[in-house]
């Protein structure tokens, strides 16, 4: 399972769907940024108290697949609106994160 993600597949169906429902004004930094909040939130509260008593279910893979879903797709609209190339920024950050974590 070697694939990667489209980032702008994902933008343009992020759009499409916008367009559709009359959102694009909602879709600012703030909005965004408190969407990506609330989906981590919701993503959160699936693991909330699984697992730590007997009965406690711990969730299907769908279920936080769906959410990491939002994320991403929140996550790349941020992005977008603020002219972030996600792929040059993740990449930095790894770099950075090699340099501070592996070369001490």
């Amino acid at each position: 399972m070697n694939r990667q993600l489209d980032l702008q597949a994902i933008s343009r169906s992020f759009e499409r769907v916008a367009l559709n429902n009359n959102w694009q004004a909602l879709h600012t930094p703030q909005n965004l940024a408190s969407a990506i909040s609330v989906e981590a939130a919701e993503l959160l509260r699936l693991f909330q108290w699984s697992g730590t008593r007997d009965g406690q279910a711990v969730p299907t893979a769908n279920a936080v697949a769906e959410e990491l879903a939002d994320l991403v797709m929140y996550i790349n609209a941020l992005a977008d609106v603020l002219d972030i190339d996600l792929v040059d920024a993740v990449a930095e950050k790894c770099s950075h994160n090699e340099v501070r974590f592996l070369n001490e």
